[in-house]
């Protein structure tokens, strides 16, 4: 059934927020980032210095005014007697008026005796009982309250009077006391803590512009270097992969500059080694393909009808040897480009998997007259891996073995652990063959593209173990070489190729 074009689904749409989301990242500035968390710590910190500012300028206000009130109680306290046992004052009138002389706040007084009863001034600054039993035993002793009187903030000083003469006193009598309180409104404490307030505030409005521009100007010289290392990356040419001078940057900037090297140098080898592998590439299939060439006209001269088939044979021999050269270059350019993003890797049991492996490559055995055998693990052995990369790795491993296996010999695939059950650490898939060997001298060459023993009688493109090598690292694996231990031919000591691979913990119960 076909499908129109609105009925298929429109999978680019949902990546279109990730690539605005990618973008906005991208975008971010590191000026503005830095400069954010400068400014957004000081416009929050400006209203608390103004708090605090406030508050202490209230406290300095506080001051002056709480001693004008303390001495006018203490002159107040001076001028109360007792005559016949009873609390007097010798205050005149002019006294009085001096005393509520203020032509801003609004000052009260009153003085009573030990009984409460009001001997002189304003009926509305009793004190609170509370505040008289705590106090009375501190006579002499200037206190301060605050209230709220005919509507009013104010403040009040008081203290209470010892009446007792100086051989009462000394005869420790009981103590006569009278209390006098002293009140007055805020309006001078208000007046002079904003004014103190606009005396801190007001320059700090002017400061403040003045120091965000330092900081925008210290941020912009500060950060000049990441332009400057900007332009010498753009003024770059393309192929230009040398090391950046890092003794040119900031201390800060240093590390980014050698991981950008380290990444450049890597970048460098890549290239150079890409460079190498297409130079090789393109010297190996250049055999082959002159090969066939060179039978294809010898053919076409040809007029007996067996040299006609003998150049053909020469041909399909040469064909071959192209298309699997070929085959191995697409190998290796497909191991070294994968990774678990694009093909993650999967469970499976090694033995069961070598098992299917193997059996590929019996009728190739049989053709070649070679004994192909496999002994299997007693336990099953889990692992990680991507069938299709471990699946060419082990067809590699394998045909390496046939190709230099002479006539009857054997080649055998082992899969077992490297343990006792549940002690084992690692899954031992191990490939030996009853060939010429390989000399402790050229193992580690071996895994090098285009690599051939140079006294070895058999072709090959010298890509198999380069293909084993690659999808190895990407397993984590560990490939070691050695002589075949069960064969006793010096002629032909054999090889045994052993691939260590991390066995699973916890293994599951179904393998695909």
């Amino acid at each position: 059934m076909a499908l129109s074009p609105d009925a298929l689904p429109t999978t680019h749409q949902p990546t279109a927020p990730l690539a605005q989301q990618a973008e906005e990242r991208v975008q971010r500035s590191l000026f503005g980032e830095i400069l954010d968390w400068m400014l957004v710590p000081l416009l929050l910190l400006w209203p608390i210095s103004i708090a605090i500012t406030y508050v202490v300028a209230k406290t300095i206000a506080n001051q002056p005014f709480d001693q004008a009130l303390d001495d006018s109680v203490m002159v107040l306290s001076q001028q109360v007697i007792e005559i016949n046992g009873k609390v007097a004052t010798r205050l005149n009138g002019p006294a009085r008026d001096f005393l509520r002389a203020d032509d801003i706040d609004n000052v009260y007084y009153l003085i009573t005796d030990a009984r409460g009863n009001i001997v002189e001034g304003d009926r509305d600054l009793i004190i609170p009982p509370a505040i008289a039993q705590e106090d009375t035993a501190h006579p002499g002793t200037v206190q301060h309250r605050d209230a709220i009187l005919h509507g009013n903030d104010v403040r009040i000083a008081y203290a209470y009077v010892d009446l007792r003469s100086v051989a009462e006193v000394n005869a420790t009598a009981p103590p006569r006391t009278a209390l006098v309180q002293v009140a007055e409104t805020l309006e001078k404490r208000a007046r002079l803590a904003n004014a103190i307030i606009k005396g801190v505030i007001l320059p700090q409005f002017l400061i403040l512009p003045i120091v965000l521009a330092l900081i925008w100007f210290a941020l912009s010289r500060g950060l000049s270097p990441l332009s400057e290392l900007q332009q010498r990356i753009r003024a770059r040419r393309p192929d230009d992969l040398s090391p950046i001078d890092s003794g040119q940057v900031p201390e800060e900037i240093s590390p980014l500059v050698r991981s950008l090297n380290d990444m450049l140098e890597r970048l460098s080898l890549s290239i150079q080694t890409q460079k190498r592998f297409i130079a090789d590439a393109a010297h190996q299939m250049k055999t082959p393909l002159a090969g066939m060439r060179m039978q294809s006209e010898l053919a076409l001269r040809q007029t007996r009808q067996e040299d006609i088939h003998r150049s053909l044979e020469q041909l399909a021999k040469s064909s071959e040897s192209a298309t699997r050269l070929v085959n191995q270059l697409l190998s290796l350019a497909r191991a070294e480009n994968q990774s678990q993003e694009n093909a993650p890797f999967v469970q499976r049991d090694l033995s069961e998997f070598a098992r299917g492996v193997v059996q590929d490559w019996v009728q190739a055995s049989f053709t070649q007259r070679i004994d192909l055998g496999f002994e299997q693990a007693e336990q099953p052995l889990p692992v990680m891996c991507n069938p299709l990369m471990l699946r060419e790795l082990l067809g590699n491993l394998i045909d390496n073995a046939l190709h230099y296996t002479p006539v009857e010999g054997r080649v055998t695939v082992r899969v077992r652990a490297d343990g006792e059950p549940g002690q084992a650490q690692f899954a031992i898939l191990e490939v030996e063959d009853t060939g010429p060997g390989i000399p402790p001298a050229e193992r580690d060459h071996i895994f090098q593209r285009f690599y051939r023993i140079l006294d070895s009688s058999r072709g090959g493109s010298g890509l198999g173990l380069a293909i084993v090598r690659e999808i190895a690292l990407q397993h984590d694996a560990q490939i070691t070489i050695s002589y075949n231990p069960h064969s006793s031919d010096l002629e032909l000591p054999g090889s045994l190729f052993r691939v260590s691979l991390h066995l699973l913990k916890t293994a599951k119960t179904d393998f695909h």
